[in-house]
């Protein structure tokens, strides 16, 4: 979702942006320390928010932006998403 919104936002074509690869980067520090583990639901789900406010607003944004954009660019991923 971050590559969609970064490719159609910052006009970024072949890697993301600073703020992009940053906010890509914490998503993915913060999944590697999730106490579920392969458990996990998504975070809108989760009973622990462990996102600091301001790149769980940035993520809000990003997933505003690209998750109707998932249908076009991969509909696999859509209905994963919508299933977990």
């Amino acid at each position: 979702m971050i590559e969609i919104y970064c490719k159609k936002n910052h006009k970024c074509k072949h890697e993301l942006c600073e703020e992009c690869a940053e906010l890509l980067n914490y998503a993915h520090l913060r999944l590697s320390h999730c106490k579920f583990g392969d458990d996990k639901t998504t975070c809108g789900k989760c009973p622990i928010h462990c996102y600091k406010k301001d790149m769980k607003e940035k993520v809000k944004k990003v997933m505003k932006f690209s998750g109707p954009r998932l249908l076009i660019y991969n509909p696999i991923e859509l209905i994963r998403h919508c299933l977990y």
